[in-house]
């Protein structure tokens, strides 16, 4: 049984796209339908839709894939280019700083780590490339909740549920969008002891070819790093060139 929300027309319509291939690049309606399972008269109207819409081309016989194709998959492999873009000045910052540097996605409602430089020092929290945590208690989180648009916000604070982790966690929806709006008017964001005790971070946001956020770039620091008050001045500075440098190489701009 279908979930109420599944759209039958959708999972059709991507049926019919899915029916050309490297071995089979041109489709007449006919070939289509028996390809997708459907009606020669659904595949019709939904070949004459993709057309319009500009993801296959025609010409008067037969259909193929047209190039607007390519934008289903581009945001997906952009990410998939962030770690080989960020590796590089990760190492750099980390070895400039002597700390930990990483860079995340927002996958839902959590961070997920796609590159993570390790310092000599001891680290308290086990982190690995493919780690989550939830988006609203991290410095990274809070820069990528800050680009959403504004009802993506919105929808994300009144679901999200918070937790107290340490006494420093951030302890309601109101103080959290304050965090949120303020990493997005300063450009970056500070957490400290809010996952646990003695662990600070500060994140600034990585942009892609089209200016948009794609990914956070974090430093994290920990009590005998630099003082809470200087972290502005000792820290974001190499932060912020880092993740320019990666914005750069993403073919984007700082």
């Amino acid at each position: 049984m279908e979930d109420s929300y599944y759209v039958k027309s959708v999972e059709k319509a991507f049926a019919v796209l899915g029916a050309f291939s490297k071995d089979v690049p041109e489709h007449t309606v006919s070939s289509a339908a028996a390809a997708a399972g459907t009606s020669r008269a659904a595949a019709r109207r939904f070949l004459l839709t993709l057309r319009d819409l500009g993801y296959l081309g025609y010409d008067g016989t037969a259909f193929r894939l047209a190039p607007r194709t390519l934008d289903i998959g581009a945001s997906f492999l952009s990410h998939l280019s962030l770690p080989h873009a960020a590796e590089p000045h990760l190492k750099q910052l980390s070895a400039d700083l002597g700390e930990t540097t990483s860079l995340c996605i927002l996958d839902g409602s959590d961070v997920v780590y796609v590159s993570r430089i390790t310092s000599p020092r001891l680290v308290r929290v086990a982190v690995n490339v493919g780690t989550r945590f939830p988006a609203w208690a991290t410095s990274m989180g809070r820069v990528l909740l800050a680009a959403l648009p504004e009802a993506e916000q919105e929808e994300y604070f009144a679901a999200v549920q918070l937790m107290q982790y340490t006494a420093g966690t951030v302890g309601s929806i109101a103080e959290l969008q304050h965090a949120v709006r303020r990493a997005g008017t300063e450009g970056f964001s500070r957490v400290a002891d809010e996952l646990e005790n003695g662990l600070r971070g500060v994140a600034v946001p990585v942009r892609g070819a089209d200016g948009s956020v794609v990914a956070a770039a974090n430093v994290s620091l920990q009590l005998h790093s630099s003082p809470e008050e200087h972290i502005e001045e000792t820290v974001l500075p190499h932060l912020r060139a880092a993740a320019d440098r990666i914005s750069r190489d993403l073919g984007g701009r700082a």
